[in-house]
């Protein structure tokens, strides 16, 4: 049997430790395999201060508001689901104040909120997605579009996504012919289009100074 001294014990574990890889250091082991308790946050929600926590309640209650108003009225409603969108407003100034990643927080939300606010048209869970989780949570990412002057981009390419998924939902949950589809929800998309189109540029440009003063302070 072989003795080794303790100072022997303790050179061997120093050169078995020089040997294993630092993974809480490297940018490997912390960002990948294994996350320091720093870095298990959502990234949606890193360093997020209250203002910013208070600024994305207002936007989901504000939501919340014009989804009521309009489910008020049966004229903006159609019969097996969609509506005029005044509440898409809210989510596309959230995207655009706050930015993506805190938009998409908000629009998730409003998917929601809409269990409160009113009805929701769907036959089953495919429908939910495509009608609702992605038809209103693609509205957080319309800041990642350029502007060009008082034409926002990701205000039309956020609507033609929702219209898109819609159609789908039409065709694949619904049963509906393709050109049924499209006609049914383009009756109701268009005009939020054109809403979203004409509303967003204007407030967000009346309200800039306001709402950049509001994070900065």
């Amino acid at each position: 049997m072989m003795f080794v001294s303790r100072q022997g014990r303790r050179k061997a574990e120093m050169r078995m430790r020089s040997l294993r890889p630092d993974l809480d250091n490297t940018s490997v082991g912390s960002l990948y395999f294994f996350p320091t308790p720093r870095k298990r946050r959502c990234f949606f929600m890193k360093n997020l201060s209250v203002r910013e926590l208070v600024l994305m309640a207002f936007y989901v209650a504000l939501f919340m508001v014009l989804d009521t108003f309009v489910n008020a009225l049966p004229l903006f409603q159609m019969p097996n689901g969609g509506s005029l969108g005044i509440s898409t407003i809210a989510l596309l100034m959230a995207s655009y104040q706050l930015g993506w990643k805190k938009g998409l927080v908000v629009s998730i939300l409003s998917v929601f909120a809409q269990f409160v606010t009113g009805p929701m048209y769907t036959p089953n869970l495919l429908g939910f997605l495509l009608d609702y989780f992605i038809g209103f949570s693609v509205y957080g990412l319309a800041c990642l579009f350029p502007n060009f002057g008082y034409f926002y981009s990701g205000v039309l390419i956020t609507n033609l996504i929702r219209f898109v998924s819609s159609t789908i939902s039409g065709i694949v949950c619904w049963e509906t012919p393709l050109w049924a589809s499209i006609t049914y929800n383009a009756s109701y998309m268009l005009p939020t289009l054109i809403l979203g189109l004409v509303l967003v540029p204007l407030l967000y440009k009346a309200l800039e100074p306001v709402l950049k003063k509001t994070l900065k302070a």
